[in-house]
């Protein structure tokens, strides 16, 4: 069955770093958009990062995270990675890893989300 394993979450102060991570199986890997997408209490679920199939390498990201995260993937370890540097206390929120695969892309996979908490 198709299965993620988010890890990285956590406590850390304003400025600080954290390195999600989001181990998948039961899909072809390889042939997945991966994206990270992040949801605070009362508010909306938004997409953080995508990154696109190792072939192209695109990566997009929102404008409140651009120049702070990093998105990444290996697909030898099935792995997409979020990197957060110069955290701050709006990126408090559930992180999720997402998987799109499939013809055209129609068949979405929702991680069980990790919490990151950024506080001093």
């Amino acid at each position: 069955q198709v299965q993620f394993v988010e890890s990285g979450g956590g406590l850390v102060q304003p400025g600080g770093s954290l390195r999600l991570s989001c181990v998948a199986s039961g899909f072809t890997f390889s042939s997945a958009i991966m994206s990270w997408h992040r949801q605070a209490p009362g508010k909306e679920r938004e997409l953080v990062a995508i990154v696109s199939t190792r072939t192209s390498g695109n990566t997009n990201y929102a404008d409140s995270v651009k120049g702070r995260f990093t998105i990444s993937r290996d697909d030898a370890k099935n792995t997409v990675y979020l990197q957060m540097d110069n955290l701050k206390p709006e990126d408090t929120a559930l992180y999720f890893c997402n998987a799109r695969t499939g013809f055209l892309y129609k068949t979405a996979y929702w991680g069980q989300g990790t919490q990151v908490t950024v506080s001093s």
